[in-house]
């Protein structure tokens, strides 16, 4: 089978050669539970988790305390902002173009009895920090905002917002499942979600850092591991694998992206009348461009795009018919939104694959 260039690294990443060559062993040789405290299967166990927690925090800088291992971004997300709403209602600050693992759970929250304010994002998909400073109450108790957006790259001022929050005594959540690896680590953040198969780990692992003073409402209870923070047994594999992705994560490879992305673009622009790029005169990270081809039919484009393997929005709603609320919140009509794709670089992608990539684009689109 001949598969076509990969341009949808936002969606997943292969995991790297190097992260599975650590990740092996504790598949067949060292496969004990972390928790089995009496024999040597479960010591080897317990240390490789360990290791992998001193490896996280001294590439992250947080401390190991501070670690949660999860099932991904999206349960590190539901742990972070049930863990401090669920059992101590109040009030939770977001922004509407969040991934649907934050609004959704803003949602539930709601129905619970916290009052959510969804902040409005302005054409280019930035929020107005007067507008977030207004927004806080007295009894705001957490911001929960992405650092990079998953659809269209763009980049929120982390630090503004968490000096802002913190200025306020209220606490600040990142989700940095797009940014880890891209961009400078969050580390003032009082919680912070990311996910392993975004950064060339493997899938069904991810973490959450949470500031070592915290107390969150349990969401998984069980055998009480990870303090009690979140139950269940260790994916060590997998806690093995994201350990190593992380410490091998170099901020370098976006500035190549980048240059690629650029350079697709103004080939596409200058060839394909009646396209735009999505957040094009602000901040985005490199490796993101969300094009909207108008009077296109994004869907029937991926149909016909058969040497690219792209997305028109977030893996998450693929399985959706509507319009991408992201695209909307940024004032695109509709059918704009309908005429968008995602095209997402990464660390294999090459100058002679954004090439081809544009050339085929072109074609199909002419």
């Amino acid at each position: 089978m001949n598969y076509p260039i990969y341009l949808d690294y936002a969606a997943t990443t292969p995991v790297d050669e190097r992260v599975m060559k650590e990740m092996m062993p504790f598949f067949t040789q060292h496969f004990g539970n972390a928790e089995s405290r009496y024999h040597a299967f479960g010591w080897q166990a317990e240390e490789a988790v360990d290791e992998a927690k001193k490896k996280i925090a001294d590439s992250l800088g947080c401390a190991t305390k501070e670690i949660v291992f999860t099932s991904g971004a999206t349960e590190s997300i539901n742990l972070a902002l049930k863990g401090v709403f669920e059992n101590n209602n109040g009030h939770l600050v977001t922004v509407k173009t969040e991934h649907k693992a934050t609004l959704d759970t803003a949602e539930y929250l709601n129905g619970k009895g916290n009052l959510v304010t969804y902040l409005d994002v302005d054409g280019q998909g930035n929020i107005d920090l007067d507008a977030l400073e207004k927004s806080i109450r007295p009894d705001t108790k957490l911001i929960s905002v992405m650092h990079v957006n998953n659809e269209t790259g763009v980049v929120l001022p982390i630090s503004k917002i968490i000096e802002l929050g913190h200025g306020k005594g209220v606490l600040v959540h990142v989700d940095a499942t797009q940014s880890l690896g891209k961009l400078a680590f969050p580390v003032d953040a009082d919680f912070v979600s990311f996910s392993g198969h975004k950064i060339y780990g493997p899938k069904g692992v991810g973490g959450l850092i949470v500031k070592k003073e915290l107390v969150i409402s349990t969401q998984i209870h069980g055998g009480k591991q990870q303090r009690n923070r979140r139950s269940g047994t260790l994916n060590v594999p997998g806690i093995v694998g994201i350990a190593e992705a992380v410490s091998i994560l170099d901020i370098e490879e976006n500035s190549r992206l980048e240059k690629l992305r650029n350079n697709f673009e103004k080939k596409v622009l200058s060839e394909l009348p009646n396209t735009k790029i999505n957040g094009l005169e602000t901040s985005r990270v490199g490796n993101i461009s969300n094009i909207t081809f108008e009077g296109k039919d994004a869907e029937e484009l991926l149909m016909k795009l058969t040497k690219i393997a792209i997305s028109n929005g977030s893996a998450c709603n693929s399985a959706t018919t509507e319009a991408s609320y992201v695209l909307r919140a940024i004032g695109l009509s509709e059918q704009d939104a309908f005429s968008s794709l995602r095209f997402s670089l990464g660390r294999f992608t090459n100058k002679e694959d954004m090439e081809n990539a544009a050339n085929h684009l072109i074609e199909i689109v002419c």
